[in-house]
């Protein structure tokens, strides 16, 4: 089992489920992990494509090409696209 903890407001809203846990067969990745569980997490997707998910692997910070194992925890928290110069947000 792939332990799921889900930051924010934003991802949420659209998982409706702040923790839970999906069975992997495996090494997987963590892309493949929210294509075959599209019912619990198919919402994360597009957050990720648009790099406005931060994902983290055992407090390592991952992409959706990091490979995901039997007993990882897998955090995903909302980012927003846009930087900070300590003044002002600049759009990217």
């Amino acid at each position: 089992m792939v332990s799921i903890q889900i930051f924010g407001q934003t991802l949420r809203a659209v998982v409706d489920e702040s923790e839970l846990e999906v069975s992997v067969p495996g090494t997987t990745t963590v892309k493949q992990l929210v294509e075959t569980n599209p019912a619990q997490l198919g919402g994360l997707r597009p957050f990720i494509q648009n790099r406005e998910a931060l994902v983290m692997i055992n407090k390592k910070i991952g992409s959706e090409d990091s490979p995901v194992s039997d007993g990882d925890v897998v955090k995903f928290s909302f980012q927003s696209r846009a930087s900070y110069d300590g003044n002002r947000d600049i759009p990217t």
